[in-house]
């Protein structure tokens, strides 16, 4: 164990000129060739030390990448799944303002290096270990790299569920929560367009004759902010909204943005119906809901809780100790657990501020999440 936390330490260097090479590379989600660049260059990376490279492209997304490492062991045998993501929130150009840079605390801040460049590089350099050393492992590792995580996974849910069918745990790189705290339950996700359809008139002449959307949308927001229920871990929020076409007309049309979060199922498929029963309050107002939950809740399982009792134990082999939590926030890592594979979340370096413009990771980190995560690759 000592000999693997060495080894991570001499080359800390080095990964984070990895990592600083991975966040200069700017992947905004739907920055379809820039995700196609950075999906070639890291399958160039496995592919030099053994893995099985698949791309698979997306017209309008960018490309997700499938590497498989079979470690002597049968190609059919069950597998540990890792699963990442290639795309960032930061919009192409917020380099130039806030470029990689290290501080004198030994923090090392750049656009996405937190959520989750960091975490890319530490599963290469685990599964580099694992190849150059000829370390055992329980059972292949499968590597799978997605396009589009930020958005809702849109064009990639269905791989993530289709590799987790033979999977017999799945580690997330996704940051941890701020001080190393791995995630072993996840909310589920909901998004929702709510729609209010009116009537126009002038609204000097003739304002008896429209039907104001705007006023039809506000009592819907009054009567979606009523469905959350705090104590359960219920919350609708409306969070985008808009309508009208000149100050001097009754709008016809106005919509809503709606995010909804739940722990667990019953709950999501309760506000769902809420949501898609509205009625209209006004007159002649008309009301369309369209959307759902684009991401099942991640229960904080007897099969996570396992995993991260064997992830624990592994830590307190490195000489270090990590604590679970849950969170609100939706990953990949929802839906493996939706299809009853043990799911450990969170196994990215320590640091704060995702999709934040002090996003950044602790440098004398690295060494420590390299070798758990090399461990839990070698023995989930």
């Amino acid at each position: 164990m000592s000999d693997l936390l060495n080894h991570y330490t001499t080359r800390q260097e080095s990964i984070l000129k990895s990592i600083r090479n991975l966040v200069e590379r700017e992947t905004r989600s739907r920055e379809e060739s820039r995700l196609n660049e950075i999906a070639n260059f890291v399958a160039g990376q496995l592919r030099e030390i053994g893995g099985q490279v698949e791309l698979i492209p997306h017209s309008g997304y960018g490309t997700h990448l499938i590497a498989r490492f079979n470690f002597d062991h049968d190609n059919a045998d069950q597998r540990v799944l890792v699963v990442g993501h290639l795309d960032t929130v930061w919009p192409v150009g917020t380099l130039e303002r806030l470029p990689f840079r290290i501080t004198p605390e030994g923090r090392a801040h750049g656009p996405g290096i937190f959520d989750m460049k960091s975490g890319i590089v530490l599963a290469i350099e685990s599964l580099r270990t694992i190849s150059s050393r000829k370390l055992a492992t329980k059972r292949p590792v499968t590597l799978l790299l997605t396009c589009d995580e930020e958005i809702g996974s849109k064009t990639s849910r269905a791989l993530v569920e289709d590799e987790a069918k033979n999977a017999a745990a799945a580690l997330v790189l996704e940051p941890p929560i701020t001080g190393g705290v791995v995630k072993t339950g996840r909310k589920g996700i909901g998004t929702f367009t709510v729609r209010a359809i009116g009537r126009a008139a002038h609204a000097g002449l003739d304002p008896a004759k429209g039907v104001n959307a705007i006023v039809e949308l506000a009592h819907q927001t009054l009567r979606l902010a009523a469905l959350n229920d705090y104590e359960q871990g219920v919350t609708v929020s409306v969070g985008l909204i808009g309508g009208g076409t000149a100050l001097n007309v009754v709008p016809a049309e106005a919509s809503a943005k709606v995010d909804v979060r739940f722990w667990t199922s019953e709950d999501g498929e309760r506000i769902v119906s809420a949501i898609r029963g509205l009625t209209p309050a006004l007159t002649d107002a008309q009301i369309e809901v369209t959307g759902g939950i684009n991401r099942p809740p991640m229960p904080r399982s007897e099969k996570n809780i396992a995993l991260y009792e064997h992830a624990r134990t592994l830590a307190a082999e490195l000489g270090f100790d990590i604590r679970d939590d849950v969170v609100g926030g939706g990953s990949d890592g929802n839906f493996t657990a939706a299809m009853g594979v043990p799911t450990l979340d969170g196994l990215g370096v320590d640091g704060a501020g995702a999709h934040a413009e002090h996003e950044h990771i602790i440098v004398d980190d690295i060494p420590r999440r390299a070798a758990l995560l090399t461990r839990l690759m070698q023995t989930a």
